[in-house]
C-alpha cells in the first residue's frame, strides 16, 4: 500500500509523538528509585512531584496520539481520497483528448475543448461533486458584438481575436477547470472547489483581463470585451438545468449593458 506524502508527513509525526511519550516513561522509571530511597531533605518532594509531572505530560502525549489517529488521520485520509479522484478524473478527461477522439473533442480554431467535451465534462463533474459534496461553479462568457469584428476587419481578423482570448482564459485557469468554445463567440468554464464570492472575483479578473488585451491583426489593433453568466451549482439541477441558469445570468449580463459579470 502506497501512501500519499501527507499520510506519511503524518505517520512521522506520530512516531516522534510516541518517541517522546517513550523517553518520558523511560525517565519516569530512572527517578522513581531514588524517590524511594534517598531521604535527602526536599529531594524526596522534587522527585515525587517530576514523576506527577512526567506522568501528566505522558497521559497529554497519549491523548495527543489517539486524537491524531481517531479524528486528524481520517481527515487527511479523506482529502487525499477526493484529491486524487478528481486527479484521475482530470487526467481521464485528458486523455480523451488525446485519442482517436482528438479532432471531434478539441476546437480546431483556438486548440479548446469543444461543446460535445464540455458537455460530457459538465455531467462527470457533477456527478462526483454530488458524491463528496463540494461546490460546483459555471461561467458563460460571450464576447460583446463581435459581429462587427468580423463585419469591419474581415473573418481572419475574428478568428485571431477568439484565439488570443482562449490563450488568455487558459492561462487564468487551473488544472482542473473544463475550459471550452461552445461555439461562435461563446465560451464557457467549469470551475469546481469556490464559492460565489470567489467565483465572481474570478469572472471579473477574466473579463478585465480580457478588456485589457490588445490584438494585433493586418497592422490593426482591436480591443474586445465581454460579458459573463455565473451560476453555482444547487447540488439537485441537471446538468442542462444548471447551463441554463448560467446562460440567463449572461443574457442579463448583456441586457444591463454588457462589459460586466452577473450571477
Amino acid at each position: 500500500m502506497r501512501f500519499h506524502r501527507a499520510e506519511a508527513a503524518f505517520f512521522v509525526f506520530i512516531a516522534l509523538i510516541l518517541t517522546a511519550a517513550l523517553a518520558i516513561f523511560y525517565a519516569w522509571s530512572l527517578v522513581e528509585g531514588p524517590a524511594d530511597a534517598l531521604y535527602m531533605p526536599g529531594r524526596v518532594e522534587s522527585i515525587a512531584v517530576l514523576q506527577k509531572l512526567l506522568l501528566v505530560t505522558a497521559v497529554m502525549l497519549t491523548g495527543t496520539l489517539l486524537f491524531g489517529m481517531f479524528f486528524i488521520f481520517p481527515q487527511i485520509r479523506t482529502q487525499v481520497k477526493e484529491g486524487g479522484k478528481l486527479r484521475e478524473m482530470t487526467a481521464s478527461l485528458s486523455a480523451r483528448s488525446r485519442n482517436l477522439e482528438q479532432a471531434a473533442l478539441t476546437d480546431g480554431l483556438t486548440g479548446m475543448q469543444n461543446r460535445r467535451y464540455f458537455d460530457d465534462a459538465l455531467k462527470e463533474y457533477l456527478q462526483e461533486f454530488r458524491r463528496i459534496d463540494r461546490p460546483v461553479g459555471l461561467m458563460i462568457l460571450d464576447l460583446d458584438h463581435f459581429k462587427q469584428v468580423n463585419d469591419t476587419y474581415g473573418h481572419d481578423a475574428g478568428d485571431e481575436v477568439l484565439r488570443s482570448v482562449a490563450k488568455c482564459l487558459k492561462s487564468m485557469t487551473r488544472y482542473h477547470d473544463v475550459v471550452a468554445r461552445l461555439g461562435g463567440e461563446e465560451f464557457a468554464i467549469v470551475v469546481p472547489n469556490m464559492d460565489i464570492e470567489l467565483l465572481h472575483r474570478v469572472a471579473d479578473r477574466m473579463r478585465k483581463a480580457i478588456a485589457s488585451l490588445s490584438i494585433e491583426t493586418s497592422g490593426t489593433q482591436l480591443n474586445v470585451t465581454s460579458s459573463v453568466g455565473l451560476a453555482l451549482w444547487d447540488k439537485e439541477e441537471t446538468a442542462e438545468e444548471f447551463y441554463r441558469r448560467a446562460d440567463k445570468q449572461l443574457y442579463e449580463a448583456k441586457r444591463q449593458g454588457r462589459n460586466r459579470v452577473c450571477a
